[in-house]
Order: C-alpha cells, then structure tokens, then sequence
C-alpha cells in the first residue's frame, strides 16, 4: 500500500479578500496538519492541468476565457466567487493535482493520494464559476481517467453542499457514478433523490441537524451499496469537511470519526474492485480545527 500526497504554494496564492470563507488559511491548516500526522509522507508538488485537460470538461470558450483573465486586484465572477492574480496559477495546480494523482494511482495497485488544494472545484460547471470554485478539479480527474481508458469511474462527495457541477458534467456519462450526501435546503439548491442522470446519479439529501446516526445510515443502505453495483476501477473522492458540527456554512452535526468510518468504507470498496485505487481531493471545509482534524481522520483512513 502507498499513499501520495498533493499540493502546490500557488494554490495559496488564490486571493478571495478579508472575510471570506474560502481563504489560503484553510489550505494552511490542511497542511500543518498533516504534515504533524504524518511526517514521513513527503508533499508531490502539483503540475499545472493542460487547457486540454480541461476542455474535456468545460466549454472550450469558458476556459479560454479565464486563461486570458489577468486581474491586477480582486474581480467578482458571481457574488461568492472571486478571481485575483494568483488565482489562475492556484486553479491550474488544484485541477493538476487530481490529474497527476490519477496518473500515479494508475501505475501501480493500491495507491491512494490525497490532493491538499484550493479553489476547489465541484460547484463549476460547464460553463460556470460559482460557488468559490473556478475549474471542476475532481471532474477534470475523472475525465482524464476515462482518456487513459478506464471504463467505470466512481466519484462520491461528501462535501456538505451538493456537486452541482460534477453531476452535470457526468449526468449523461454512463462511465462514471456519482453519489453524494449533502445537506438540502443549502446552497446551490441541487441533490435532490429524484435526480438520478441515466441510473448513474445517486443523492441522499439530510435535514439540517442530521449527525452520524444519518449520516451513516444513508451511506450503509444507499451510496455504498450503489457504488459497489458499479464496481469501479478508480475511485475519485470530492472531500469536503464542512459537515463537520463546527463548520460555519451549515448545520449537519458529524465529526472527524465520520469521515474517518466512511474513507474505511470506501477502501474496502477500492480493495474489492479497483485495485485499491483511491484519489481524494479537498473542497470544502471553513472551521479551521474540524477541517484540520477531519482531513487527519480521513487521510488516516487512506493510509490504514
């Protein structure tokens, strides 16, 4: 077993401004964090994704679009979502991380990488920044993987908000199975259980004030078992924390033993059918410790 991880110093060069949630401080904790849990696990430095990469996930025009941006100060694209000179840099290293670590995971059996970015990425869509996310990072990695030839690509999201973009990107895509839970009503408004693609979409909404009995229980009886149907050859994971209790943007209540039970899960999904072949990358996240520690519990579990 081997785990990489992923990162890159542009990626806290991504200015959102004083005040937002989105800010390099979460990158830093993610960081610091792992760096203490695991001190014998040196950082692969992200290489930038190819404008090739990315058009195979978004319109070629959005894409050209943003490479030819050169803000000289903040820029609002929509109104939680901003752009600044190093914002560019940082959004082609994150969405190049996840290519880099399916590349890797690839090359050999059970392999897990971890990419410690930002912006993150699974509110973009086609033609779309919002949500603090300018290229959709864990789509891009899907969509590689499908080029190199993988036939059957899973991608589960636990981020706290639903993968708007990632379910539109793929909802016709009978290659790849996305399955999210995430709290609804919350923003961007999507996931609901009757959105179901071509039988390849599968998302358990919870209440607000849900905790780990939900939490576990909607992941056991319906996302697994729909995951597992599929049997994957790559499993992609869109690792957002902000379902932690302590988490300022929502109100589920679970912990970093949550994520640390389900990332268990999913191993054992990877073992049984991809080789154990797992990339994760970050997303959301905004209470410092619960992202810090959450990511520790779930990088952990990749490392078990």
């Amino acid at each position: 077993m081997s785990l990489r991880l992923y990162t890159h110093t542009a990626c806290l060069g991504h200015d959102t401004g004083p005040g937002h949630s989105e800010r390099p401080d979460r990158l830093r904790a993610v960081i610091a964090a792992l760096d203490m849990a695991f001190p014998d696990h040196a950082w692969t430095p992200a290489t930038p994704a190819s404008r090739e990469a990315l058009v195979r996930v978004h319109q070629a025009g959005y894409v050209d679009d943003l490479l030819a941006r050169a803000p000289g100060s903040i820029e609002w694209l929509d109104p939680d979502t901003a752009i600044s000179p190093g914002s560019l840099p940082a959004a082609l290293h994150a969405a190049g991380a996840g290519i880099d670590a399916v590349d890797w995971a690839m090359d050999g059996p059970d392999r897990h990488a971890f990419c410690a970015v930002r912006p993150p990425g699974h509110h973009a869509e086609s033609a779309t920044a919002m949500g603090f996310c300018l290229f959709n990072n864990i789509a891009a990695a899907a969509a590689h993987a499908l080029a190199k030839g993988v036939t059957r690509v899973a991608i589960v999201d636990f981020d706290v908000h639903h993968g708007n973009g990632t379910q539109a990107i793929f909802t016709t895509e009978p290659r790849v199975r996305f399955a999210s839970s995430h709290e609804m009503p919350l923003y961007p408004g999507s996931g609901e259980a009757s959105e179901t693609g071509i039988g390849n979409i599968f998302n358990a909404p919870l209440a607000g004030g849900s905790g780990s009995r939900e939490f576990r229980e909607v992941w056991s009886t319906r996302l697994l078992p729909a995951i597992e149907a599929f049997a994957p050859q790559l499993l992609l994971v869109s690792a957002g924390f902000d379902a932690h209790r302590d988490d300022p943007l929502a109100s589920l209540q679970l912990d970093p033993a949550d994520y640390g039970w389900l990332t268990t899960e999913l191993r054992r999904i990877a073992d049984a059918h991809a080789d154990g072949r797992i990339v994760s990358m970050l997303e959301g996240g905004y209470d410092l410790d619960g992202l810090a520690a959450s990511a520790v519990a779930h990088v952990r579990a990749l490392d078990a």
